[in-house]
């Protein structure tokens, strides 16, 4: 079983070349240098024959030597930040399948094979204050470098260089900056390689994810805007791929909300990108946020009621209603996790990644890309308030009931594609856009109430149902039925006002300028 933990480091190099730690006394908050001696470490770095991962900031090694021998995969999380997975060293010098499976959306199934040999000769000392807590560590390192593999020239040179890594431990951000300053002073210099290995590879290192890349300050295109922000949720939904197969919270949650922001995008900018090559893509983006939504709705769905039976007086609470809660929660949580690994274990999962590369590498733009941003994306935003007003409002004159619970949901799945474009286009039309998201996320928000009432019951429906069979009181059950339904037509009821709001004219006519 895997660990982690996250590691804020800053690597240093010598402009003239000298080597070894300068002195670090004197540093403000540290009470002593604590010299820990030499050790040294041996660590061989995998990577694809294209060097993927090298290339967004992931490092893949086996290690011997020094305290924390073992397998190290550390992924970026921003500046100066990674999180370092580790395990064992095991037998054999394979992969092992946990963190293969890890960094499987970044390297799309290709095979891991040694591409350096480090071989590094490591004198650490501690920054330490008054109580012996260890504020940071900071070591320098003789480095040896071996290029291996198919991708190794002929006769590739053995590399040589020293650097400085100053690593946080209890100590604040402020101290590396101090210790920055020390050393800046002694003649180091920030290292223009983001990790070892890229300087041995001479790869520059790109990072975490696809950020969303600046708009040209003279009026971005439409294009532009587009697929600046489906570069940012393209390496958002790579870069969290890790995360919720390690189960971390809110993993699933926030890759589904890319996932949804994507397909959104692909549907609402029809202006922009032709449809006829961005709805097979948007298909699959839709079958990747089933297989997200199953999981995330059985952790919200598992959150309400676990709450709502500990907000009951002891006296309502007949029979094991919490055990059977338990039991229910425990068997759904293992059976949608598992089916939600499966699918990012598919083929079908790694062939939509490939595809959201392509349409970034080569965008079917249409006509209307070349234009401004702010003449052309207002008219998605506006589109979309109108497919969502075609389906609230029939919905708040249905009459109460099933089909009025469908089309509210149908009603709540408009309110946040309209939310998701509007955000899309706050980077180019400011203020009006922000507004206009926010009145937006006001209705989805409410209508998520409503909708979360009617998952509730049904399942207290099954509940109740399953508890009957066993000869158990049903009686609890029954109450929170009736309290999610209390909660739902209060919901109902305040659906007019707000819409009332979100259907202001103005609110639209700012859109547009």
């Amino acid at each position: 079983m895997a660990d982690s933990v996250r590691e804020i480091e800053r690597k240093y190099e010598a402009a003239d070349g000298t080597t070894g730690l300068p002195p670090l006394d004197g540093i403000r908050g540290v009470a002593a240098v604590t010299r820990h001696g030499t050790a040294t470490l041996d660590a061989t770095y995998y990577d694809t024959a294209d060097l993927s991962l090298v290339a967004q900031g992931v490092t893949l090694r086996r290690r011997t030597g020094g305290g924390d021998a073992g397998w190290h995969l550390k992924l970026p999380l921003g500046p100066d930040t990674r999180e370092e997975v580790r395990l064992p060293l095991g037998e054999g010098t394979a992969v092992p399948g946990e963190l293969t499976a890890l960094v499987r959306a970044r390297t799309r199934g290709q095979e891991l094979h040694p591409v350096v040999r480090l071989v590094s000769v490591r004198e650490v000392c501690t920054l330490d204050d008054a109580d012996g807590r260890t504020l940071a560590e900071v070591s320098h390192d003789q480095v040896e470098a071996h290029r291996l593999g198919p991708a190794a020239p002929a006769e590739a040179a053995v590399l040589e260089w020293s650097e400085v890594e100053v690593e946080l431990a209890a100590g604040s951000v402020e101290l590396l900056d101090t210790v920055e300053q020390q050393l800046a002073a002694a003649g180091l210099r920030r290292s223009g390689s983001s990790s070892k290995l890229a300087r041995a590879l001479g790869t520059p290192s790109s990072g975490a994810r696809r950020e969303r890349p600046p708009l040209a300050a003279g009026g971005p295109t439409a294009g532009d805007a587009v697929l600046a922000h489906l570069a940012e949720h393209i390496g958002r939904l790579v870069a969290l791929d890790a995360a919720v197969r390690r189960d971390q919270p809110d993993s699933v949650h926030q890759m589904r909300i890319s996932a949804r922001r994507l397909r959104s995008a692909l549907k609402s900018f029809r202006a922009v990108l032709d449809r006829r090559a961005t709805d097979s893509v948007a298909d699959e983006l839709k079958w990747l946020g089933t297989q997200l939504a199953a999981d995330r709705d059985r952790e919200v769905l598992t959150e309400r009621l676990h709450s709502r039976v500990a907000a009951l007086p002891a006296a309502l609470v007949v029979g094991p209603v919490a055990a059977r809660l338990r039991t229910w929660s425990v068997r759904s949580a293992a059976r949608t996790r598992e089916e939600l690994v499966s699918a990012l274990d598919t083929p079908r999962y790694l062939a939509l990644l490939n595809s959201l590369d392509v349409l970034l590498a080569d965008p079917p733009l249409q006509p209307a890309a070349a234009r401004p941003a702010a003449q052309v994306l207002p008219a998605a935003v506006l589109r979309d308030w109108r497919r969502l007003a075609d389906r609230i409002e029939p919905a708040m004159a249905a009459a109460p009931g099933q089909d009025r619970d469908l089309r509210l949901h149908e009603a709540r799945k408009a309110a946040k594609r309209a939310r998701y474009t509007a955000e899309a286009v706050e980077p180019v039309l400011g203020r009006p856009a922000r507004r206009f998201r926010r009145e937006m996320k006001a209705v989805q928000g409410l209508l998520g109430e409503h909708q979360d009432s009617v998952v509730a019951r049904t399942t207290l429906r099954q509940l109740a149902a399953d508890a009957d069979a066993a000869g158990e009181p049903s009686f609890t059950y029954g109450l929170l039925h009736q309290a999610e339904h209390g909660l739902a037509t209060a919901a109902e009821r305040r659906v007019p006002g707000v819409w009332h709001r979100a259907a202001r004219p103005k609110l639209r006519r700012r859109l547009s300028g």
